[in-house]
């Protein structure tokens, strides 16, 4: 399998590129903390850009690519710690009227695995609608209808939560195969997230290395630090690798078992972002406990998107079970 981009994909992933370090800086962060995690504005221009119907046919005014398109655009979204319910949003394209345009902000939670944990909810106060994943299919909830309670204060500040002690039935839009392939789709863009998290700590790491200084040389020459970085990009590109692997198998299912490839990128890119986003904390030493240093926000980011579409042990169980 050839992993090398393509033009138009480095094109694709270029302009994403460009347009979130344009509009969602570090130092815009704040602010977006400020507006619970949304801005509507920014919604509508990621929707400009083809973010949610990124693999909508082009007869529907989509773009009509594909998940091997979608994990760059995605990647990208995470390296720059872009929030909102994007994923679900992006899934909710083909389902949902006015999701691939950016009119209906759609955010979502997977109901399939047995789980008797709290049912949280993220950016419920911006929603307009609720996609919940259920093994007997997909389904549009009124987030409106849904009791639930704010958490005071979320894990990660750019992603609100609420807590809910059950969910409407509610309205029937996909059945259950389709909810399982929006499960495995899902996924996939959550570890293509986790990739750009594994990336964006890593060179806002390197970066700092390069110019703090210590006995009058920058700290990124001493050995050890270079060690740190040396292992934060190896892991960086094997999750690459597999994200991008499991984006080219779910478009052509004869390349793989995509079950099998899409728990190794969710599994692998998590392990990425996780260490990668302490060593970062860990290369700013005492500044990296902060708030003013975003390194904080890549491990609370990662954390939550480590528990969407299946935690990390899941993944782990289903590799296992799938090589058995």
């Amino acid at each position: 399998m050839d992993f090398q981009l393509t033009e138009d994909q480095e094109a694709l992933q270029e302009g994403i590129r460009s347009f979130c370090e344009g509009r969602v800086p570090a130092d815009r962060l704040p602010d977006l903390e400020a507006k619970g995690g949304f801005d509507r504005g920014l919604w509508g221009e990621l929707a400009e850009m083809g973010v949610f119907s990124l693999r909508r046919p082009e007869a529907e005014g989509g773009v009509g690519l594909g998940c091997a398109d979608a994990v760059l655009v995605f990647a990208e979204l995470g390296r720059r710690l872009v929030p909102g319910p994007l994923v679900w949003s992006h899934l909710a394209a083909g389902l949902l009227e006015g999701a691939a345009g950016g009119a209906v902000v759609v955010g979502g939670i997977d109901c399939t695995a047995d789980s008797d944990g709290p049912l949280l909810l993220e950016h419920l106060a911006h929603l307009d609608a609720l996609l919940v994943l259920r093994t007997d299919g997909a389904f549009r909830v009124d987030p409106r209808a849904v009791a639930a309670e704010p958490v005071a204060v979320p894990l990660d500040p750019l992603t609100p939560l609420h807590h809910a002690a059950a969910l409407p039935g509610g309205e029937r839009v996909a059945d259950a195969a389709a909810a399982a392939r929006l499960r495995l789709e899902g996924a996939t863009l959550a570890a293509a997230q986790l990739l750009g998290l594994a990336e964006g700590s890593q060179q806002l790491a390197t970066a700092y290395a390069k110019q703090r200084e210590q006995f009058g040389r920058p700290i990124g020459e001493f050995q050890a630090m270079k060690h740190l970085l040396a292992d934060a990009f190896v892991r960086q590109e094997l999750a690459r690798a597999a994200v991008y692997a499991a984006g080219a198998i779910l478009d052509d299912p004869s390349a793989g078992e995509p079950v099998r490839a899409v728990a190794a990128a969710k599994l692998t890119a998590g392990e990425a972002a996780l260490r990668n986003s302490r060593t970062c904390i860990q290369v700013h030493g005492g500044m990296g406990y902060t708030w003013e240093v975003p390194a904080h926000l890549y491990l609370k980011r990662t954390w939550v998107l480590e528990n969407g579409f299946g935690t990390g042990g899941e993944h782990a169980h289903r590799v296992a079970d799938l090589l058995g």
